[in-house]
């Protein structure tokens, strides 16, 4: 079929809300294989967006296990097997040893949307915080949880019982590093979280969880400052909530030195409740919660018995072991500690004689660029940013941009990205940027260092 018949076809029978990637000039794509996607006539492009296929598209091994589970058994889970109590072990031991029981479904949202069940059920609360810019799901529940739906979006807009907090951002949030320096952003946003609450008492309301992406993705490539978790847990566990950490984005390994993301924030930064997603079934829809066993019995007495007629199938199972497994054996934690350094190293000395990045920040291979018409202002490149992306494209190599102005570059690729990749990335950014913003010979003493 042609690209040309697909999109008629596309346009009649799809919903319109459905969206695709550079949708003026969409991509046909019929293959691909670890780092790299094939449109319909051979062309090969490297994937930066793709943070789904974890461990890179198509991988054999997980192709072959998923496969090989097909042909032997799929059912659900009211049926006993081994494949799910060995994921949920081999989950669990990944985590700290109070994060102990699992409820596997198909989605992040599902996911999120569980985990709100269980708040609710073990603090009897109903409402919930969360930050601003977020997003945690395309559920009805988890887009009420979503400023990143919401605030774009009137109607209904903001349910009453969600309460936004600030956005932890010390680029360009409420707090500033510029603006307070040598002060405590994480402690001072983490106040803007106590003040809710305080609030929300006041008002005669009871929470019951507080939810923060570990590290914001859609919000912009927000790295919470230190100090910022361990203050919002213990002010949200004094006011008798739970903490909800959605490494949906941005865990399995992809931070590098940690396993999930929020183990960068300290060892007493533990959340109540987990939820994760996306790369967890390299593309195969797979996710699950993870909590504490009194979260569990809690839910277990109040509820009527919970039943995903395909969250833990066998197939789902046997494909997220192999995950687990490509992880470990190809060393992907390690590879985003020296790529993403890499990486990152390479952005920044962009940065250097490029005015238009403002900011570059991100932990192993999870990075943002955000670019700005100015330093001082730090007033975001928007329309900049959307053109940077369609060149790249003409250079066939497939990025996005995010937050709240859509001006930062997300990098976030399959884990199987290479040193060579991120050499052939780098030379076609430093081209780019210099088509569309030229080079600065005098930057001004705004850098900031990340």
């Amino acid at each position: 079929m042609s690209k040309e018949e697909t999109l008629k076809l596309r346009q009649r029978h799809i919903g319109q809300s459905c969206k695709l990637f550079f949708h003026s000039d969409p991509l046909k794509i019929v293959q691909a294989s670890g780092q790299y996607m094939y449109d319909e006539a051979g062309n090969r492009y490297l994937d930066c967006i793709n943070n789904v296929c974890h461990v890179g598209h198509c991988h054999p091994d997980v192709v072959q296990a998923g496969t090989k589970q097909m042909a032997t058994l799929n059912t659900n889970s009211r049926f006993l097997h081994d494949s799910i109590v060995e994921l949920a072990k081999r989950l669990t031991d990944t985590f700290p040893s109070k994060l102990s029981k699992c409820y596997f479904v198909n989605s992040g949202s599902e996911a999120n949307d569980l985990a709100l069940q269980l708040a609710r059920a073990h603090t009897k609360g109903w409402d919930a915080i969360v930050l601003d810019h977020a997003y945690h799901g395309h559920l009805t529940t988890a887009m009420d949880l979503s400023p990143y739906k919401f605030n774009v979006n009137p109607r209904p807009g903001k349910p009453d019982w969600i309460h936004v907090a600030p956005s932890p951002d010390v680029y360009r949030g409420k707090y500033r590093d510029i603006d307070h320096p040598g002060k405590d952003l994480g402690k001072m946003y983490a106040d803007d979280v106590q003040d809710v609450l305080l609030g929300l008492k006041q008002k005669g309301r009871q929470m019951c969880a507080y939810y923060a992406e570990s590290m914001q993705s859609c919000g912009g490539q927000v790295i919470p400052p230190p100090n910022y978790f361990k203050n919002v847990y213990k002010y949200v566990r004094e006011a008798g909530g739970v903490c909800v950490a959605d490494e949906v984005q941005v865990g399995f390994g992809r931070v590098g030195h940690h396993m999930w993301a929020f183990q960068m924030y300290g060892e007493d930064v533990i959340p109540d409740i987990v939820t994760i997603g996306k790369p967890m079934g390299n593309g195969h829809p797979v996710a699950a919660v993870v909590t504490t066993k009194e979260i569990a019995e809690s839910f277990a007495e109040v509820e009527m018995e919970y039943f995903n007629t395909y969250g833990g199938n066998p197939v789902s199972c046997a494909i997220a072991l192999a995950v687990l497994d490509v992880i470990k054996k190809e060393g992907l934690q390690e590879k985003a500690v020296k790529v993403g350094k890499y990486v990152k190293e390479g952005f920044q000395e962009l940065q250097s004689r490029y005015s238009i990045i403002g900011d570059v920040r991100g932990v192993g291979m999870f990075i943002g660029m955000d670019l700005v018409k100015d330093r001082d202002t730090r007033q975001p490149a928007t329309q900049e940013a959307q053109q940077i992306l369609a060149r790249l494209k003409k250079e066939r190599i497939l990025y996005s941009a995010d937050g709240p102005y859509r001006n930062v570059l997300k990098f976030k690729p399959p884990m199987c990205f290479n040193i060579s990749d991120a050499d052939h990335l780098l030379k076609t950014l430093d081209l780019v940027f210099a088509q569309v913003s030229g080079s600065t010979k005098d930057i001004p003493s705004t850098v900031r260092e990340s």
